[in-house]
């Protein structure tokens, strides 16, 4: 019977282990296996072949990306380095797994992003591979539960709202709006459960429409290869089986042109990637989405391209330690080297709160991320959001960065329709949507990710807490609750052209005010 590795439970690992003793078959007993995830290792007790990632010693050297000339220079340099790495240190262990020698039934699918190869295979494979000097561990690849928003049933609403969400105008979007700073010239990704491209509220601004016609090169991948789902397989158009996709998108850039102006940067481009089956992933196909991102691909696959990259990218999702995080490292290296390609990556903090350091999950617990917290519509943190500081990796780092509305937030849904979710993987999207307005305001921003951060840090409204979480105060700023605080797009576009001393361009007015634009 083959098992889900995502439902094994530190009991169940402790039957396996002992069942392993028990058959002469110790983990851990051999010097290859001190290598392996002990998840890959009880796997075998059930499966004949299982999946894994196998991660080499040797990876690129992106000192340089950040002294690149432009967001498209950073972004070339990035993919070279890491192709160039992944070519020269691969080709023997692709030889190996070629070899006709093997099990017939191996599968795999190198990686240049983080230099690592996604494997399906017998034992007696694995053995051989992790006894090879130039792999540096081999990682479990078990399906994952997404970031899924805070237990609500999603609540269907056909009624036009004929107004801007609250959320949105809690944040002061619609005064950038008002001066033609939307979103304009900036393109968002975002990697879920997939995207119903033809919703009123997003085909206008689906980078692959230009109103007549589709063309989903570049615009869209799907890192799902194996499925029973409504979208298949490798769909080689946008495609949502969940509708967290499609929800979290509204919100970063939906407006149908009339009543529903659910989106915080409405006149983005967007594109996306299919990371969970139905709301189910794993560290490969979050991987390969992150990889897709630095240098998008038509769909067949061909002519990577990085000129073709998101600014942003959204992640309203989780990697939880056994269900494939329990290294809790396993994708730091394939984030920091987007941040290098000058892609900012905003993440979902979790609805594990109320308790301090519940923020224990990748991405959201790297320094390469921006992690957001959730708010309600009175402004105050939402019981569920996940709180810092960072303790799993024994960083102690702040965490999260800021907060925004996460809570009864109306977005696109699948099939037309819109509804109410809520959970930090709604508040995440709004983060993404005020990146995209400050580089839509000053163009200048593009690829500048630890810039586009401290702006939106510094002119966060400012909340505190009575919740001390280990040595960070509550009532100090940045704090373990809210972070840096609650997002202000107005406040952060303001500072953004006072600190780069560029003009505020309105519509034909002189361009010398920025004091034009209210303060919230």
């Amino acid at each position: 019977m083959e098992i889900e590795i995502s439902r094994i439970t530190p009991v169940l690992l402790l039957v396996f282990t002992l069942s392993a003793l028990l058959a002469g078959r110790s983990v851990g007993a051999t010097a290859w296996q001190t290598g392996v995830d002990p998840d890959v290792l009880a796997a075998y007790q059930e499966v004949e072949e299982a999946e894994f990632i196998v991660v080499l010693n040797e990876q690129a050297d992106l000192s340089q990306a950040r002294q690149q000339s432009s967001k498209d220079a950073m972004g070339r340099f990035t993919y070279r380095a890491l192709r160039q790495t992944a070519s020269a240190s691969q080709a023997g262990l692709l030889a190996e797994l070629s070899d006709a020698g093997l099990s017939p039934g191996v599968s795999f699918r190198p990686f240049w992003i983080i230099n690592a190869i996604w494997v399906k295979a017998d034992e007696e494979t694995l053995r051989r591979l992790a006894m090879r000097q130039d792999v540096k561990y081999i990682h479990s690849n078990p399906r994952l539960a997404f970031d899924a928003p805070a237990p609500q049933d999603a609540v269907i609403d056909l009624a036009a709202s004929d107004a801007v969400e609250w959320n949105v105008s809690l944040i002061g979007a619609p005064d950038l709006w008002a001066r033609s700073i939307d979103g304009r010239g900036v393109v968002i990704g975002g990697q879920d459960t997939g995207y119903d491209w033809q919703h009123s509220a997003l085909r206008d601004q689906y980078r692959g429409w230009d109103g007549q016609n589709a063309n989903h090169d570049y615009n869209w991948h799907d890192a799902i290869h194996s499925s029973d789902s409504i979208c298949g397989a490798n769909s080689p158009e946008p495609c949502d089986d969940q509708g967290h996709g499609t929800h979290t998108m509204g919100t970063m850039v939906g407006d149908d042109g009339g009543s529903n102006k659910i989106g915080v940067a409405p006149a983005a481009r967007w594109i996306g990637c299919r990371n969970m089956e139905q709301g189910v992933g794993t560290p490969a196909t979050y991987i390969e989405c992150f990889e897709w991102f630095i240098a998008p691909t038509r769909i067949d696959g061909s002519d990577p391209n990085p000129s073709m990259a998101p600014d942003i990218i959204n992640n309203s999702w989780s990697c939880p330690p056994g269900e494939g995080c329990n290294d809790p490292g396993i994708m730091q290296a394939a984030v920091e080297a987007v941040r290098a390609a000058g892609i900012m990556t905003v993440q979902s903090a979790g609805n594990d709160g109320w308790h301090c350091a519940t923020i224990d999950t990748p991405a959201a617990i790297y320094d390469a991320t921006f992690t957001v917290g959730a708010t309600s519509s009175s402004d105050q943190i939402a019981s569920y959001s996940s709180r810092g500081p960072v303790l799993v990796d024994e960083s102690g780092r702040q965490k999260p960065d800021v907060v925004a509305p996460g809570t009864s937030i109306k977005s696109s849904y699948l099939n037309g329709n819109y509804a109410t979710l809520q959970g930090t993987s709604m508040a995440a999207p709004h983060v993404a949507g005020l990146a995209a307005l400050l580089i839509s305001a000053a163009p200048d921003l593009a690829g500048r990710v630890d810039k586009l951060e401290e702006l939106i840090q510094a002119s966060a409204v400012r909340k505190t807490t009575s919740q001390n979480c280990y040595d960070i105060l509550g009532g100090q700023i940045p704090n373990a609750v809210y972070g840096y605080g609650r997002i202000d797009a107005v406040a952060a576009v303001r500072l953004a052209l006072a600190k780069i001393r560029l003009p505020l361009i309105l519509n034909n007015a002189p361009s010398s005010s920025i004091d034009a634009i209210r303060v919230r």
